[in-house]
């Protein structure tokens, strides 16, 4: 199985992943632990974002396939957050010949940037985001759509720290 994610900038993509990613034969892959890994100090803008994302993704994708062959469960917090990356991510479980679910994460801008200013303030995350650079990057999300074919797990954020399904 391979899981995806889409929401907003802390929307709780993060968090689900590391659920999901306690089921038995599963592993977690995050975007944002290799850009750091490999870019520290690199990711400053949108354009580097887009740049370093796609080199990893171009890298990345045969290992993924690779790892969903060998029978494994991939948790890929990576954003599907347009229909440019998800169409990467469906050549993934096409390629691989996996199932997929496309979890996506319904919040408001408010309630995400509550948890956006916490995140920051922990230091637990690799990117301190500003509340310019969320509007920015919102500013591209687009959920996804029926005719693009996922099978799809929606999420509404209700308040801090709930969600429904």
């Amino acid at each position: 199985m391979l899981y995806l994610l889409c929401g907003k900038i802390s929307a709780g993509q993060s968090t689900l992943a590391a659920a999901l990613a306690t089921r038995p034969g599963t592993i977690l892959v995050r975007e944002d632990q290799w850009l750091a890994g490999l870019h520290p100090g690199e990711q400053a803008t949108l354009a580097d974002d887009v740049r370093n994302s796609r080199r990893l993704r171009a890298t990345m994708g045969p290992h993924l396939v690779a790892l969903l062959r060998a029978g494994l469960s991939v948790v890929l917090d990576f954003p599907a957050n347009t229909p440019e990356s998800r169409t990467w991510m469906r050549t993934l479980f096409r390629e691989a010949e996996v199932a997929h679910q496309l979890h996506s994460l319904a919040a408001d801008d408010a309630l995400c940037k509550v948890r956006l200013h916490h995140r920051n303030a922990a230091g637990t995350h690799e990117f301190t985001v500003s509340d310019e650079e969320f509007d920015l990057f919102t500013r591209y999300f687009v959920p996804p759509t029926e005719e693009e074919g996922f099978t799809v797990v929606r999420h509404r954020q209700v308040e801090e720290g709930g969600t429904s399904a």
